[in-house]
Formats: structure tokens, sequence, C-alpha cells
């Protein structure tokens, strides 16, 4: 079976000293880097996603700044393909359909940043487009939202939205996936 990477939004702004810092990007960061060596050293297609704001009054992922930057940990080589948006959906006004379709994909391995934001919104498309999905859920991170008074912490946000994209794809850790993928030699 056809199957791409999908890393997305793994930015400095996510990370310690970035505008928006997630809890546990590290963490997330490194464990996406060890699943785009795997498809690397595999010959398996991978995609940078990189977010750009546009909107009036953006307090990160500005054009221009560091932030906006590929992290360190899943290095952005000048030959890998790299997708530019400006909404959460990673589909949405980009160009990354056309590249899965050219390719013959018909799986998505997914990790990156926000799960409770882009990551949602680009699993759920991926899956209503027909594209069987992994999500990687120890290669994603979040951070704490709040509504009205109350204040969820991160660790609940990540589990209610893991738990809610069960039903868009199928849940494995870094290490299932790299043992499932090597082993099919991707």
């Amino acid at each position: 079976m056809k199957t791409a990477l999908l890393l997305i939004d793994i930015q400095n702004d996510y990370f310690p000293g970035g505008k928006m810092e997630l809890e546990g990007a590290l963490q997330a960061g490194a464990r996406a880097g060890a699943l785009l060596q795997c498809f690397r050293e595999h010959g398996g297609q991978h995609i940078h996603i990189q977010h750009e704001s546009r909107r009036p009054g953006a307090t990160f992922f500005i054009p221009g700044t560091d932030g906006i930057r590929i992290h360190d940990l899943v290095a952005h080589f000048e030959e890998e393909p790299i997708v530019h948006k400006t909404f959460p959906n990673s589909f949405r006004e980009t160009n990354l359909l056309e590249m899965l379709r050219e390719w013959g994909t018909e799986r998505l391995v997914i990790c990156g940043m926000m799960t409770h934001m882009c990551v949602d919104a680009t699993v759920r498309t991926a899956a209503d487009l027909g594209f069987q999905v992994i999500i990687v859920e120890d290669a994603c991170a979040t951070r704490a939202l709040t509504y009205g008074e109350t204040t969820v912490p991160a660790a609940h946000v990540q589990a209610a939205f893991l738990a809610a994209l069960k039903s868009y794809g199928t849940l494995m850790t870094t290490e299932e996936v790299i043992s499932r993928l090597a082993a099919e030699q991707i």
C-alpha cells in the first residue's frame, strides 16, 4: 500500500522559547524525527506542512520570523516537498491532494502540531477524501485550552481529540508505526 508521511506544523514557534509553546513539543518532535528518518531510509514519500499566519493580528508563524521555520528535529532537506498553508486543514487551498494523488498514495501517517487544531482538521479531511489514516499519537502535541472559566489541561485536550479521531483513523505509537512500515518496506 502506497504510504506517505505528513509532518504538520513542526515549527519553532511551538517549541520552548517560541511564541505558542506546546506541552510535550520536544518529545513529539523527536518522535516525528524518528518517523521521518524511517521514511527517508526506506524511500517513503513524506511531506513537510508549514503554516504561515496571514490573518491580521496573528501572534505566531509570522512570515520572515525564526518561529515559522521547520524545527531542527525534523529538518527539511531542500529536495523534500513542502506544502505551505494558511488554514488549519492542510488540504485547504494547497496542492497537497494533487501531490498525494500523483504518487498514488492510499495511506497517510500523520503527526505534528497542534493535535486539537491542524492535526484534527487534516485527519478528518484525509479520511473524508478516502485515505486510510494512521495518527501517530505520541508524535503530536497540543496545549491547554480555556472555555469560559474552565481551563482544560493539555493532557486532557490531547486525550479527548485522539479519542475522537479514532473514528477517522487508527491510533498508533511511533514505535508501532516504524515497526509496521519497516516490515512492509513502506
